[in-house]
């Protein structure tokens, strides 16, 4: 399968969404230990019909959609994406998922962070990016954290999970407290 680099970073890079990749992105869905992270894990489960639907409605709907691929194997490791984006205000929502498990901690979350903000703030010229994370994904929360985003606030008591409760934690970054990591090298 054909992957194109949009963006390359030092672990992977992002490709525009493949239609073939729609199994993949269903099995992701359905993997309750990734699907809890974003909230997933109770929906119908998606089969690859479906899955491959709701790809071509981001692709319909011009939301920035990519596959993260790992730019040693050119395997698909996760997706992301920019949504909900005013142009007016140059405001717009990130949402990310590494959805293959063995790359979890290794650095590729962040990596694919950092090309999509350079891709939103300097591509696409917004202003501000904003993220919800469930309190209990340290994992992601430590990730935004690092690239800057700051948290403004939180709903409390937004999710519950058997016996227990967590708040949804809301985060944004402006482009200028944004340091471009991997664009700008294309302008010297």
């Amino acid at each position: 399968m054909a992957y194109y680099a949009k963006l390359i970073g030092e672990k992977c890079y992002l490709s525009p969404i493949n239609m073939e990749d729609a199994e993949l992105w269903a099995m992701w869905h359905n993997d309750l230990e990734v699907a809890i992270y974003n909230g997933h894990e109770a929906y119908t489960p998606i089969p690859a019909d479906k899955q491959r639907e709701m790809m071509a409605n981001l692709i319909q709907y011009q939301e920035h959609a990519f596959n993260i691929i790992d730019l040693t194997t050119d395997r698909p490791i996760g997706y992301c994406l920019v949504y909900d984006i005013s142009h007016i205000d140059r405001t717009a929502q990130l949402s990310m998922t590494i959805g293959e498990k063995d790359y979890w901690n290794k650095g590729y979350g962040y990596d694919a962070l950092n090309l999509l903000l350079d891709y939103a703030f300097n591509l696409l010229n917004l202003n501000n990016i904003m993220v919800r994370v469930y309190s209990f994904n340290e994992r992601a929360l430590s990730c935004y954290k690092k690239a800057g985003f700051k948290e403004f606030g939180r709903r409390r008591q937004a999710r519950i999970i058997g016996n227990n409760i967590y708040d949804m934690v809301f985060m944004d970054i402006l482009a200028s407290e944004y340091k471009s990591v991997y664009v700008e090298r294309f302008l010297r």
